[in-house]
């Protein structure tokens, strides 16, 4: 029955916890929690901004406050995000951007486009065809916001 209890051992949805990070792997980290609970985070929850390795985000040792997103009864274990008690970067840039021109670095090239970051823990592309030269990471663009989907985390851009 995993994830499908609201209650369990003292906690339920939406409670805030703090404990400790005890180890760190590839696919998230695993936090000692208060009454020998053991508590994870998946990497998806563990930062709005993008990182390449986990130990950009935690380390073991760390103390971290995180809420409480389901249970796995079977392996009696607490999910967790770190993410969800921090701003979405991405609400604030949807209010104030969406038609604007903006300056951000290149983080990646695609054969699709290139992803630019517009703001802190916010990523958009410019598709191949909009592209007018050649760009590799670290060059800085001035972009416009030519679409911003909140449920699918996508930002359309063209070089302003």
């Amino acid at each position: 029955m995993r994830g499908t209890e609201t209650e369990w051992r003292g906690l339920e949805y939406g409670d805030v916890v703090r404990g400790v990070v005890t180890h760190v792997a590839p696919f998230g980290v695993f936090v000692e929690l208060p009454g020998a609970l053991q508590g994870f985070a998946a990497v998806p929850e563990l930062d709005w901004e993008r990182f390449d390795a986990v130990e950009e985000v935690v380390r073991v040792g760390q103390e971290v406050t995180a809420e409480v997103l389901a249970f796995d009864v079977e392996r009696e274990q607490v999910r967790l995000s770190l993410k969800a008690l921090e701003p979405d970067p991405w609400l604030a840039f949807a209010r104030e951007s969406l038609g604007r021109t903006v300056r951000g670095r290149v983080t990646k090239v695609a054969p699709i486009g290139v992803f630019v970051q517009v703001a802190d823990g916010v990523e958009g592309l410019v598709p191949e065809e909009l592209l007018d030269r050649a760009c590799a990471v670290g060059d800085e663009l001035t972009v416009d916001v030519t679409g911003i989907n909140l449920r699918r985390r996508r930002i359309a851009l063209a070089v302003g």
